[in-house]
């Protein structure tokens, strides 16, 4: 009879063992080859260290040419000698310049000085963030290319002004017509 009670203890030794995480040695852990556990989704609330060194780039859109400089810093934005708020008034325009550093989640930690010349409110945002996606990808391509690749902030829009044809009065309209 010490036999068979024997028997199920031991049946239960080898269950606890099959199981990950029994064991005091954590050897269950180790020969699990497949978790159906996702990883742990990384923090949001400690930024990334940012990578030291300065970085420069130029970005276009339409007429408008950005020269950028980012510098890790505290998140001052130097535009023409103004601030953000001051240059784009307008919150979309801030918030389209400022899409890379949300997107790699680098919000605060680089300083921004920036030339604009050219263009009008919104072709001036657009290169200035091409420009600034263009430094940042420059100052750690391993890390910051991926994303922005996938975002489409590296690519830029070649979407330009249609020149006037002859006869009409701007590229595609017409004077108007007069049957008589």
């Amino acid at each position: 009879m010490a036999e068979s009670t024997t028997t199920p203890v031991e049946t239960e030794d080898v269950i606890d063992d099959a199981l990950p995480g029994a064991g005091q040695s954590g050897e269950g852990d180790a020969t699990v080859a497949y978790s159906s556990e996702s990883a742990p989704a990384p923090s949001t609330t400690a930024p990334r260290p940012v990578a030291i060194g300065p970085a420069a780039a130029t970005g276009r859109r339409k007429e408008a040419v950005a020269r950028v400089r980012v510098v890790p810093g505290s998140g001052q934005w130097r535009i023409n000698g103004k601030g953000l708020d001051q240059y784009f008034p307008n919150k979309v325009h801030q918030q389209h310049v400022n899409e890379p550093f949300v997107l790699l989640d680098l919000d605060g930690q680089y300083d921004v000085i920036a030339r604009i010349d050219g263009g009008g409110v919104t072709g001036q945002a657009g290169a200035l963030r091409l420009g600034i996606s263009r430094a940042l990808n420059e100052v750690d391509v391993e890390t910051n290319r991926p994303p922005l690749k996938r975002a489409g902030m590296l690519t830029r829009d070649p979407r330009a002004k249609e020149r006037r044809k002859a006869g009409l009065k701007k590229a595609r309209k017409a004077p108007q017509y007069s049957k008589r």
